[in-house]
């Protein structure tokens, strides 16, 4: 359970990690973070070791009592969100494509499927994000040394850079927890950012 995830949330709410709930519980006790519950109330440690664990599948235990599990922690002072991006590697190709061939679309493990050039190298594709795909072998046998127009292949989504995530970060171990949502959708997270006017 201590190395399970929490999603961390910068001070305006917009999500910039994942830690494990053994990194979250001591950012809760240091007064570094505070702790959201499912109606979005922040909570510091000593409050948050007040409420009743939900169920023992999602507390962690002490010698005199049960912690619930924060999934979802809000930094007190860090407003900025990091610039990065995501790096173009054969693990986060496989997690934008969600290990699914993109021309069959069948999903298989990992082992059993390979990168693809769109535009093959010999045509003068490059490799980068816009021009790399999963394929199967099998699809990939069947493509050769072609773009998918001459092999008379489709392919099932255009290939993009994507935008960085926690959950992109963290693609060897793609857990997101239901108290994550709001703030994973964009459009569901700028509800939350938007400054508010007084009337």
């Amino acid at each position: 359970m201590l190395n399970t995830a929490v999603l961390v949330l910068n001070r305006n709410f917009q999500p910039i990690h994942v830690t494990s709930v053994k990194r979250a519980i001591s950012l809760l006790y240091q007064g570094v973070a505070r702790a959201l519950d499912e109606q979005y109330r922040q909570y510091d440690f000593a409050d948050w070791a007040q409420l009743a664990a939900a169920s023992a599948d999602d507390s962690i235990g002490s010698v005199s009592r049960r912690f619930r599990v924060p999934r979802v922690l809000v930094l007190t002072a860090f407003e900025k969100l990091p610039r990065t991006r995501v790096r173009f590697s054969r693990i986060n190709i496989y997690a934008r494509d969600e290990d699914t061939c993109q021309y069959c679309g069948a999903q298989r493990r990992r082992a059993d499927l390979n990168l693809d050039h769109v535009v093959p190298r010999s045509q003068g594709g490059r490799t980068c994000w816009e021009n790399v795909v999963c394929s199967c072998i099998g699809c990939n046998l069947k493509k050769g040394g072609r773009t998918p127009e001459q092999a008379g292949m489709r392919l099932l989504r255009t290939p993009v850079r994507p935008k960085w995530t926690p959950l992109f970060r963290n693609a060897a171990k793609p857990q997101a927890y239901r108290e994550w949502l709001p703030f994973l959708n964009l459009t569901d997270a700028s509800y939350w950012n938007v400054e508010l006017k007084d009337d």
